[in-house]
């Protein structure tokens, strides 16, 4: 129901033919540009809020251009990108320069949405670090968020670098560049001392320069979830994931193309090859395409707890993935012995629904386990008639008839232009965001629907429950996929105040009720006396918010607090439960979001920041 923005999506293509070969075969030059195209139009979904894409030409003579990017922001950022290569190529046929922009071996497409509160061009991926040497040219984009920038800008300012930004994308490309330049120089020296000069020198560095020794001087001072790509002017093209793999990436190579992109449905569908053929990049390790066409997995990072975001198969990846298509149904179908409970086993006067739209899937599992619990009902009816001297036929065949009542009672019609109006006015549009569907229900029945996530619970508030309660229901349960949010996330989810989670603001004011607020005081206390400890030291004190009550108490808050005055019906919210969490995603093990559990040392230091914040009155999340 509410939209949660994620860090981005990332898209690398590396073609391994001359270009004659796919002019013969596909009918154009510009087989890797159509398939980038094709894969961040499938992408979409994960970053609307701008695109960039760049390319690498290789061989090309001095004097001649050989990387390109072109960067636009808007929801119909990829629509404008395409259109601007697309009129740069028709020019350069028609004035018959020569020169062919955007054709190149390697290509690099990124889809944007920015948690960090920053926007504007400057800040829209790929970034590129020019240089008169091609090696050291470096073109750079990512799918990531890091917890310790301000210690890797030190770090690259104590080499006597200076940042133009404070940003960590800036700061990885300073970085990332220094370190290029240290192994274009290792290789200068190596080759100048055994004679070489000039263009022969030039051309060995090309030739020998290794970016698994670039990777493995920076990597080892990240702590962040992501997947970091780049592509260097001399033609080498690599892709690195954070050591727990809480970022996604997916890879394929036949010996037509490389590519990586940071899901799995994204490649089949574009290159129409089969699932086992699309393989999941290893946590901590990098691939890399060399020069000549030639593609290694190197192993960056010491392997670490796998830590694959559980959220992220929830809420942000395509349902198209047939793991993630069950894992979702599974994540419904768990939840049929609480629903149950809350309509007090009444199946015959509970209508089941969804929320628009990505919530979907989850109720066909929801009903799908709905279906097999009633059948063991029938069972038991009908086993209980045929023992009777003489069974009623028609008993039997109503018996038989009984079926889970599902609608669809809840339509998003327009997306009304809420800013236009202020206060009341604004409330007003807002709860009318969404539609009913009159008749659906019987006055008196109980109303189920279920969404993916209850984070913040606005939408609920403004709009939903209102919009629900006009159909007469004696009773609407919510019900969320995924468990209660209580921590915010630092590894590239918008999600980074505390402040804005309902269970959070729930667990407060349970604290305030029950005179225990000296347990707020107390974590702010230990928060504070944690500031200047090391990372790997500092531990998540706000879990202590939390400790009083049991997940029952936290929802049943909720629940009033998200009842408006006027609804007429009884509110209930259902929440997953961890453990259910891990059984229906059992290989996307990284709950902090949930559990407070986090990945890497920085996200305690994060997750106490941002209580800080919250405790002082701030808006803005501490790095």
């Amino acid at each position: 129901m509410e939209p949660i923005k994620h860090e981005c999506g990332i898209v690398m293509v590396r073609l391994k033919k001359p270009f004659s070969y796919y002019k013969k075969k596909y009918g154009s030059e510009y087989y890797g540009l159509s398939k980038l195209y094709l894969m961040m139009e499938k992408e979409h979904n994960r970053g609307q809020e701008a695109a960039g894409a760049g390319c690498v030409k290789m061989n090309v003579s001095p004097g001649h251009e050989y990387i390109f990017r072109e960067r636009a922001e808007g929801t119909d950022a990829i629509k404008r990108i395409f259109s601007s290569i697309s009129k740069d190529i028709e020019t350069a046929e028609k004035e018959e320069t020569g020169e062919t922009p955007f054709l190149g071996e390697i290509y690099m497409g990124h889809l944007r949405y920015s948690t960090t509160g920053r926007s504007g061009l400057s800040y829209v991926h790929p970034f590129l670090r020019r240089n008169n040497w091609t090696s050291r040219n470096l073109l750079l984009c990512g799918n990531f968020n890091m917890t310790n920038v301000s210690k890797i800008y030190d770090r690259i300012v104590s080499t006597g670098q200076h940042p133009r930004l404070y940003a960590d994308t800036f700061i990885l490309l300073e970085q990332l560049g220094h370190a290029l330049d240290m192994e274009n120089e290792r290789l200068f020296k190596q080759h100048h001392d055994a004679g070489l000069r000039g263009l022969e020198l030039s051309e060995a560095i090309s030739r020998d320069l290794d970016v698994t020794n670039v990777l493995r001087r920076c990597a080892p001072t990240w702590d962040g979830g992501y997947v970091i790509c780049g592509a260097t002017g001399n033609g080498i093209m690599w892709a690195m994931r954070d050591a727990n793999g809480i970022r996604p990436a997916f890879y394929y190579e036949d010996d037509e193309i490389v590519v990586v992109a940071s899901e799995r449905p994204v490649i089949m569908t574009a290159l129409n090859v089969p699932k086992e053929e699309v393989k999941e990049l290893e946590p901590g390790t990098m691939i890399t395409v060399g020069r000549k066409g030639t593609t290694s997995i190197t192993r960056i990072l010491p392997e670490a707890p796998y830590k694959g975001c559980s959220f992220e198969r929830i809420y942000f990846s395509r349902g198209s993935d047939i793991d993630i298509y069950r894992e979702r149904k599974e994540l419904g179908r768990l939840l049929v012995p609480a629903v149950n409970k809350s309509v007090g086993g009444d199946l015959d006067h509970s209508v089941f629904s969804f929320i628009p739209n990505t919530a979907e899937v989850a109720y066909y599992g929801m009903v799908e386990g709905f279906e097999e619990f009633l059948i063991n009902d029938k069972i038991k009816a009908i086993n209980e008639e045929m023992a009777k001297p003489q069974p009623d036929e028609e008993k039997i065949k109503e018996i038989l008839l009984k079926r889970i009542r599902r609608e669809k009672v809840a339509i998003k019609d327009i997306k009304l232009r809420t800013f236009i109006a202020e206060g009341n006015t604004r409330d007003d549009l807002a709860a009318h965001v969404y539609d009913i569907t009159y008749g659906s229900i019987n006055p008196g029945d109980n109303l189920v629907v279920i969404d993916d996530s209850i984070v913040r619970g606005t939408t609920l508030r403004q709009s939903i429950i209102r919009i629900l309660d006009r159909l007469s229901p004696k009773k609407i349960v919510i019900v969320s996929s995924s468990p209660q949010v209580r921590y915010p996330d630092c590894y590239g989810i918008d999600m980074s105040r505390m402040g804005e989670f309902i269970a959070f603001r729930a667990a407060m004011e349970l604290l305030k009720e029950n005179d225990m607020e000296h347990i707020a005081r107390e974590v702010y206390r230990k928060c504070l006396e944690q500031s200047s400890l090391p990372d790997e030291e500092i531990q998540n004190y706000v879990k202590e918010i939390y400790a009083p009550f049991t997940d029952e108490q936290i929802a049943r808050k909720i629940a009033q607090m998200l009842t408006p005055e006027d609804v007429k019906a009884e509110i209930e919210i259902v929440y997953q439960t961890v453990e259910n969490l891990h059984k229906a995603i059992p290989n996307h093990p990284g709950d902090w979001y949930f559990s407070g559990d986090y990945p890497t040392p920085g996200g305690n230091r994060l997750v106490n920041g941002a209580y800080i914040n919250f405790y002082e009155g701030k808006t803005t999340a501490r790095n």
